[in-house]
């Protein structure tokens, strides 16, 4: 049977979440990957370097036995962020990057920040340290159509605060669209991109078409065809401005299979079977490795993993669980749409 082996992957945005979703969905990254860009988007959310190492102490007490993953933390940005706590948290050595949220962009995002000049002053320092800020690159104003969100954000506010800040380090986290695309190719340096697994295999048609599927959507939410191939040329490109960013986010079934259902797709469990086969269709299997093990760590200034994983492309369908369960409740599994051949070995 085909196979590839690769350096052990990393994911550069995940949602653990806490308590008992947090000990029912950990290990399905954990088997996999060696690091994680945690999300720090909790109920309360995580806001100091204090409460970072509290949360990261949580993650480590959660993992089984036996499972190597190092969790890496990020800061919930306001309006009020101490620069001197982001500072310490940088030296040492807990605090990989600090994340912007547009307040109401997203899931626990009313917390986020409304005025950009009131986040100047840590955003100078992480840009005077070296510490990479984290978007989430939509606009929230209710005239833009959430279609446009991505691009608007781009022009607005993202590409202000880089001229203003031209030495900070900016992820453009799930990019969704070919402007944020052609935005990141554009740039000299200082700018990179990750891309989730499902926006590489959806558009907004998987949300809409045959009824609302409520299990597709997601913020950014899916756009039209011509970006998911723009996502997937660049995914499968090898460029190292880009890579895996999974952006798995569980929600219990009751919360998304309601009349204002949450927005966020679970992909951890399958992931990798997942891009084996996307990589496979557009003959880049031998981009794979870059996109989910080493483009990653180079921009984060970090040394890709040393232990190794193998692919192998069985004769029968991979089976994955659609769903799983949790403390919390049971959590439905992104599918694909299409046989999954590739499995972890």
């Amino acid at each position: 049977m085909p196979s590839i082996t690769i350096r052990r992957p990393d994911d550069w945005h995940l949602h653990l979440r806490d308590g008992a979703m947090m000990e029912g969905v950990i290990e399905d990254t954990s088997r996999h990957f060696a690091r994680a860009i945690i999300m720090p988007n909790l109920v309360p959310p995580v806001v100091t370097t204090a409460d970072a190492k509290a949360y990261r102490d949580r993650i480590m007490a959660a993992l089984p036995a036996g499972d190597r993953f190092e969790p890496l933390m990020t800061l919930y940005l306001t309006e009020h962020t101490s620069p001197d706590d982001v500072e310490a948290g940088k030296a040492s050595g807990l605090i990989t990057a600090v994340k912007l949220y547009p307040a109401g962009a997203t899931t626990n995002s009313h917390g986020g920040v409304r005025d950009m000049d009131k986040a100047m002053p840590v955003l100078e320092r992480m840009a005077k340290i070296g510490l990479p800020l984290c978007v989430h690159g939509e606009v929230t104003t209710p005239e833009v159509d959430i279609f446009d969100r991505e691009a608007v954000f781009i022009e607005t506010v993202l590409d202000p605060l880089r001229q203003r800040l031209p030495e900070l380090k900016v992820t453009m986290e799930h990019v969704t669209t070919s402007n944020g695309i052609d935005y990141i190719k554009s740039a000299q340096k200082n700018l990179a991109g990750s891309i989730t697994t499902h926006h590489l295999i959806i558009n907004r048609n998987a949300i809409l078409v045959g009824g609302i599927r409520p299990h597709y959507y997601c913020l950014p939410v899916a756009k039209r065809e011509s970006h998911r191939l723009a996502l997937r040329a660049a995914a499968t490109s090898g460029d190292p401005r880009f890579f895996l960013g999974t952006d798995s986010a569980p929600h219990v079934d009751p919360l998304k299979e309601c009349a204002c259902g949450c927005a966020g797709i679970y992909t951890s469990i399958n992931t990798m079977s997942c891009l084996a086969h996307v990589f496979e269709q557009d003959n880049a299997l031998d981009k794979l490795e870059a996109f989910t093990s080493l483009n990653g760590p180079a921009w984060y200034g970090l040394e890709p993993n040393d232990e190794t994983i193998t692919l192998v492309k069985r004769e029968t369908p991979v089976s994955f669980p659609a769903k799983i369960e949790t403390g919390a409740g049971p959590v439905t599994v992104f599918d694909p749409m299409f046989d999954l051949l590739w499995d972890v070995a």
